[in-house]
């Protein structure tokens, strides 16, 4: 099975939202409709920013919770580096 640690954020990515699933178009779904109540659907969080996958579940748990101790800056570097326009990657789904 592949999990995956992604970062959203909202439309002018003022807002960064870190999970963790094991079904990463499932869970985009969710966030982009709001069917899921909380943060994301508050404010307004769908555009998929960073991803990593992994194939062990403890990894990706880990990897969460290292990113969610990280910094704002921290974060944004490592988005930077990956998707310097902060595009949605989401739409290399559909």
């Amino acid at each position: 099975m592949q999990y995956y640690v992604y970062i959203l954020t909202n439309k002018s990515n003022s807002v960064l939202y870190i999970g963790m699933t094991n079904d990463l178009i499932r869970r985009l779904y969710e966030h982009k409709e709001k069917l899921i109540e909380g943060f994301t659907k508050r404010y307004n969080i769908d555009k998929l920013v960073y991803y990593e996958t992994t194939n062990e579940v403890e990894v990706a748990i880990e990897r969460e919770k290292q990113l969610k101790k990280w910094s704002r800056k921290k974060k944004e570097w490592l988005i930077q580096i990956n998707n310097p326009d902060w595009l949605d990657l989401s739409l290399n789904f559909e």
